[in-house]
Parts: structure tokens; sequence; C-alpha cells
């Protein structure tokens, strides 16, 4: 089966949030070993959007290994005017399979519905170019903004919850997650789960939020996923919680959410 983790970062030289390891670099080999050890097959590298070299770090590992890594890169996003001429070849830059932006850094809480954002979007339908976004704060504008551009294939991140808050009090946002389901043109990463709880391993206070999710999405549009340096477990349990704790997730459905589905979302080839 092949396995495919939908967000990764990896970062050389820079002081990450407290949420993240407090290592000063977490390099492509670093994250390589890792996997081998955890049996994950490809990443999908998130470059951070702290750090100025960050699409570099991760294209570079991209070029470097480009049977395990693909990237979901950053502009600036209230920077029209510099920003727009480098979309318009994003993606032919080997490697480099579409956007993921954030908003939780003081001063952009309001971009995506200020019209901040406004002038990415067309241009992101125009070449169908898959767009991330941490939208646990706004999932309901986002619904108008992927019905208005149903080329869009977008990935909402991490179960639609914030990566700050746990247990119950995470999954406050499914609600207004699950409606989202009824654009064709929205997936959810299904990343970070094991850190959306305080219980042990095999953390079953929030089997039935992934099972409402996954329901709501079914297996075309649910990636499994980690952001894996703001886990408090091992890279393996955060594959294990999937393929061996969830009575419901078995066969060809689990196959899809491991990975398969996500490559065949961002256009990543399969293996042979």
């Amino acid at each position: 089966m092949l396995i495919v983790d939908s967000q990764v970062h990896i970062w050389i030289n820079t002081q990450m949030a407290p949420i993240h390891r407090q290592v000063p670099s977490f390099t492509a080999e670093d994250l390589i070993a890792e996997m081998d050890e955890a049996g994950v097959d490809r990443v999908i590298l998130h470059p951070p959007g702290v750090v100025p070299n960050g699409n570099e770090v991760a294209i570079a590992a991209a070029n470097a290994h480009p049977d395990r890594f693909r990237v979901l890169g950053w502009v600036h996003m209230d920077q029209e005017e510099r920003s727009a001429p480098k979309l318009a070849g994003w993606r032919d830059t080997p490697g480099m399979a579409g956007l993921r932006f954030l908003f939780i850094a003081p001063g952009r809480e309001t971009w995506p519905t200020d019209g901040t954002l406004d002038w990415i979007w067309p241009i992101a339908n125009e070449q169908k170019m898959p767009v991330g976004l941490l939208a646990h704060d706004f999932l309901p504008t986002l619904g108008g903004i992927a019905e208005k551009y149903p080329d869009i294939p977008f990935l909402i991140d991490h179960l639609g919850a914030s990566p700050f808050k746990k247990n119950a009090e995470s999954f406050e946002t499914l609600p207004d997650l699950v409606a989202l389901a009824k654009y064709p043109n929205v997936a959810v990463k299904m990343s970070g789960a094991n850190g959306n709880s305080t219980d042990p391993y095999p953390h079953t206070n929030i089997h039935d939020s992934l099972h409402r999710i996954f329901d709501a999405f079914g297996p075309d549009r649910s990636f499994w996923g980690t952001d894996l340096s703001r886990m408090n477990c091992s890279y393996r349990e955060c594959v294990t919680l999937f393929t061996e704790e969830l009575p419901w997730l078995t066969g060809r459905d689990l196959e899809l959410v491991m990975g398969e589905a996500l490559c065949n979302w961002i256009g990543w080839d399969l293996p042979a």
C-alpha cells in the first residue's frame, strides 16, 4: 500500500513556532530517515511561512528525491504585483505541485475574508492549481470561494480543526467542515489527528470525529497526514492510527486515504 503524508515541514537554520520541534534544522535527510522507519513512501512538503527561503529548501529536497517529495509552496499573498507573475509558471518548477497558505501570523487574520486573496483565486482556477489552506477559522467563507472557482482543488489542513486546541474543543468546527463536502473541489487533509487528542494512543476519543469526516468527504477526498514536527508520538503511530485502529477504514478505502487519493488530487503520478 502506498503511504503518502499530506503535510510535513522541513527547515534549515530556523526558529520554528513553539508547537513544532525546537531544533534549528530538520532536513530532507532527517525526514527520509523517519519516513523509512515508519513505512511512509512519499511526503507533501509545506515550506513554513516564517522561513524566507522555505520554498527553495523544499524544492531542493524534491529535486534531490523526486520519488519521495512534492511541494505546496507559498507566495506573498498581500503583494499581487510581486507575486502574480510568479504564479504564471508556478508548477513549471520541478517538484512544485501547488500552493498552501496559513493566516495565523499577526496581521494576516482577516486576509481570507477582506479581499486580500481575491487576486489569487482566478489564477489558481485557470491553472487548476491545488491550494491548501489552514482554514479552521473561515470554513464558511471557503464554501463561497469553492463554488465560484470550481476548478481549484482545495485541500483543507488538519481536519478543519485548530492546531492549538485538543480533544472535543478542536472539533468545534466539524459542522462547518462537513458542510463543505457538498463542493466536489474541496478535500480534507486528515493530518495531525494524533495531536488533536490528549488521550493515549490510539486516541479513541477522536475516532468518531474522524469517522464523520470520512463519511462526509469519502475516500477520494480524505487524505491521511501528520504535520510531523508537532506530533508528540512516533511517526509509526500516526500511520497505524489509520491503518490498524479504525475498523471502518479498510480495503480500497484505506488504500485511497493513505496515499492514492492525494496523489490523484495534486497530480502526482502513482508508482508503476
